[in-house]
């Protein structure tokens, strides 16, 4: 292969949370998965003798074209198993279940609501679980920005990222990537709505060892000179009951071309999608040359097969 003789094999058996890694294996797999941007050629076997199974609690495009184009360009075979009717655990025990599909599969890949349901998958299973999003993290589409943001800037220590909307599970796996790679991050979110404390105290010990400067404040302003401003829908899937109280909490907080023009010259935005425009972004920016949200979708097969790479070692 093109960087390694034989892929580095992880610390983790699993990838429910970005602090599982260390940050030399993080820069690995992004390593990884950008000589495989460059070309499969030499990576197109890799899996030839793998299976990936994946469980989707929720509806998905990027998470489920990219797992599974991105798994049969290695070689392997998907199977998409649709829970959106039927929660993990509702049939059958979690437990059962990952102690059946391991029989059959090298790796689960699963998109589920509860973090716990991962969390169970982990502990019952001898192979694998990648979390594909829980209510928690969202650590692949971490993973995915972090190439996207490698290939923007020549040195990510030197940069800052401005995280504007709703501390979610993107925004606590950008914190951690953030605090594990060494590059700034501010969180900008209406009182209320910040990233979940324990997340951040766990991005803050991480950050000690790196360098990386984490702020949380509730002043857009506070963007200012940042080198990418990030935002997310001011509404996930499973808040729609509190739409209405959101858009009035966010309304402040879209990121429009005022928002980019006080950034850093070379600014670019991002943004994990889907994307609603004329809520948390406006279109004029979403649909700008600055704009990178594409190539942070591509990035996401690529990024996500060099992690199955490592972990399948």
């Amino acid at each position: 292969m093109n960087t390694m003789t034989q892929p580095m094999t992880l610390s983790s058996k699993d990838l429910l949370c970005l602090s599982q890694l260390t940050s030399q294996e993080i820069e690995q797999i992004l390593t990884t998965a950008i000589d495989m941007k460059n070309g499969y050629g030499s990576f197109n076997t890799s899996l030839s003798d793998k299976t990936m199974v994946m469980l989707f609690e929720k509806p998905s495009l990027r998470t489920r074209m990219s797992f599974e184009v991105g798994f049969t360009k290695l070689g392997g075979s998907a199977i998409y198993l649709d829970h959106q009717g039927n929660l993990l655990g509702e049939r059958e025990s979690i437990s059962d279940y990952a102690l059946n599909l391991e029989r059959w599969v090298d790796v689960i890949v699963s998109r589920t609501f509860k973090h716990d349901t991962l969390e169970q998958l982990a502990k019952a299973a001898s192979i694998p679980i990648i979390n594909a999003l829980s209510d928690l993290y969202h650590p692949c589409q971490a993973l995915a920005d972090a190439l996207t943001l490698k290939e923007n800037f020549a040195d990510l220590k030197q940069i800052k990222l401005a995280y504007i909307g709703d501390g979610n599970n993107v925004c606590h796996s950008l914190l951690l990537v953030a605090a594990k790679l060494g590059f700034d991050i501010t969180v900008i979110s209406p009182q209320d709505y910040s990233p979940n404390a324990q997340v951040v105290r766990l991005a803050e010990k991480i950050a000690t060892t790196t360098g990386s400067i984490i702020a949380l404040t509730s002043d857009i302003q506070a963007a200012s000179g940042h080198h990418a401003i990030y935002t997310d829908t001011w509404v996930s899937m499973g808040q729609e009951q509190s739409q209405s109280q959101r858009h009035d909490h966010f309304a402040q907080y879209q990121v429009t071309e005022e928002v980019m023009a006080n950034a850093d010259a070379d600014a670019i935005f991002m943004h994990c999608l889907p994307a609603h425009r004329g809520q948390e972004v406006v279109a004029e920016v979403i649909d700008s040359p600055k704009s990178v949200v594409f190539d942070q979708a591509e990035n996401r097969m690529h990024a996500q097969n060099a992690l199955m790479l490592h972990l399948l070692a």
